[in-house]
C-alpha cells in the first residue's frame, strides 16, 4: 500500500506515513523505531515505537495513554532537520497539544494534518494554515450535510438542557470522547446550574491536563462512596462507551445527551437511546474543510479517512491533483473513540 509516485516526500506504506529520506514514520499503526506524532488519540499515537516525538503540550496524554516509552517533545513552530529533512509542527486546533506535521526537502513542502478543526474551542491550541506543495487531509465529515453551528450555540442548548433537567429532578448524563470532547464540554458548562461529576476515563485525563497548568472547571469522580441521590440535578460527562452501561443505571431518574458530530444525522440520537443528540465534533465540517484546504495553496491532497472516495472526485472536480489513500485512521466513531480501549471507555470508578 503506497502512492505510485516514487519520488514522493512522504509515502503511504504498510506501516504507516513513511519518509525514507529521514527514516521516520508520522503517526504509524505499526511498531517502528521513529515516530512523529500529531495527536494523543490512539488511532494516530499507538504503542510499541521505539522513539516519538510529539508537541509540548500533547505529550502528558501520550505518556499517560502509553506507560513507559521513550518520548521527546517539540515547541510549536520549531524546526528540526533529520537527515536533511526540515520538520516542523503547527497547531491542528483538533485537541489539545494536537498539530499538524510539515515536511520540507529541497523545496518540496508535505503537510500532514492528522485530525483538526478550523473553530478556536477556547482550549485547543488554534488551527493555522500551513503552505504546502502536498497536504495530507482527513475527510471525516466530508460532505455538505455536516455544517456546524458556532460552538457557543451547542453550549447554550447543552446548558439549558441541564437546566431543565434540573428543576425536573433529574440527573444529566452527557457523553463525549474522554479526551478532547471532554474536556471541550466541561469547558463549556455553566458551573452555576450545578455540580459536574465525572466518569473514570474522563477525570483520569483531566487530572493529567491539569497538571500541565490548563484550567478546567472543577469536577467529582463518581464514586461508590457518593450516595446516588447527590447527582440529583447535576451533570455526570462520561465516554460515549458508558451509555446502557449498568454503570450508568445507577443515576435516575436520567436524561441522556450525546454530543457528536454525527448527531447531524437523522436517527443516530434515537439509535444510541439518547433524548438529545448535540453536533459538536472536534473535526472539521464541510466549509471549514474546504477552506482549509484553499488557505494551503497546495497543489496536490491526499484524502486519508472519512469520506474518502467522494471527496477525493469533488477535489479533482475543483482543479486540484487528488487522490485518497488507504490508513488505519478512524476519526470520530458514533460508539466512541474507536481506539480508546472497551475497559477505559466502560471502566466505573477508577
Amino acid at each position: 500500500m503506497q502512492t505510485t509516485r516514487t519520488n514522493d516526500l512522504l509515502r503511504f506504506t504498510e506501516k504507516g506515513i513513511y519518509c525514507e529520506k529521514a527514516g521516520i514514520y508520522i503517526d504509524p499503526w505499526r511498531p517502528v523505531d521513529k515516530a512523529l506524532i500529531t495527536h494523543g488519540h490512539a488511532d494516530h499515537s499507538r504503542w510499541g515505537h521505539k522513539s516519538y516525538l510529539a508537541t509540548e503540550s500533547a505529550a502528558p496524554v501520550i505518556k499517560y495513554r502509553l506507560g513507559n516509552i521513550k518520548i521527546q517533545t517539540i515547541a510549536y513552530g520549531k524546526s528540526i532537520n533529520i537527515n536533511g529533512v526540515e520538520f516542523s509542527f503547527h497547531p491542528a486546533g483538533h485537541i489539545i497539544g494536537s498539530a499538524q506535521i510539515r515536511a520540507s526537502y529541497k523545496g518540496d513542502t508535505w503537510v500532514a494534518s492528522g485530525d483538526f478543526k478550523l473553530e478556536d474551542d477556547g482550549i485547543s491550541e488554534a488551527f493555522e494554515p500551513v503552505k504546502c506543495n502536498t497536504f495530507i487531509t482527513e475527510s471525516t465529515f466530508g460532505l455538505p450535510i455536516y455544517d456546524w453551528k458556532p460552538q457557543q450555540e451547542i453550549f447554550d442548548d447543552i446548558n439549558q438542557w441541564w437546566r431543565s433537567n434540573a428543576a425536573e429532578g433529574k440527573v444529566t448524563f452527557i457523553t463525549g470522547y474522554s479526551l478532547g470532547k471532554a474536556q471541550r464540554i466541561l469547558n463549556g458548562l455553566d458551573t452555576s446550574i450545578g455540580k459536574i461529576y465525572t466518569h473514570g476515563a474522563v477525570e483520569n485525563i483531566n487530572e493529567v491536563i491539569r497538571n500541565q497548568g490548563i484550567k478546567l472547571p472543577e469536577t467529582t469522580r463518581v464514586s461508590q462512596e457518593i450516595p446516588v441521590k447527590d447527582y440529583t440535578s447535576n451533570l455526570v460527562l462520561a465516554p460515549p462507551g458508558a451509555i446502557n452501561s449498568a454503570w450508568m443505571k445507577k443515576f435516575k431518574p436520567l436524561s441522556i445527551g450525546i454530543a457528536s458530530g454525527w448527531m447531524a444525522l437523522r436517527g443516530a440520537r434515537r439509535r444510541r437511546a439518547a433524548e438529545r443528540g448535540f453536533v459538536l465534533s472536534d473535526h472539521v465540517d464541510w466549509k471549514d474543510l474546504n477552506t482549509a484546504i484553499k488557505e494551503t495553496e497546495a497543489e496536490r491532497v491526499i484524502v486519508t479517512h472519512g469520506y474518502t472516495k467522494i471527496y477525493t472526485e469533488y477535489l479533482k472536480e475543483q482543479g486540484l491533483d487528488a487522490e485518497a489513500a488507504q490508513t488505519e485512521f478512524t476519526g470520530e466513531s458514533l460508539d466512541g473513540e474507536a481506539t480508546e480501549s472497551n475497559e477505559e471507555s466502560k471502566s466505573p470508578t477508577t
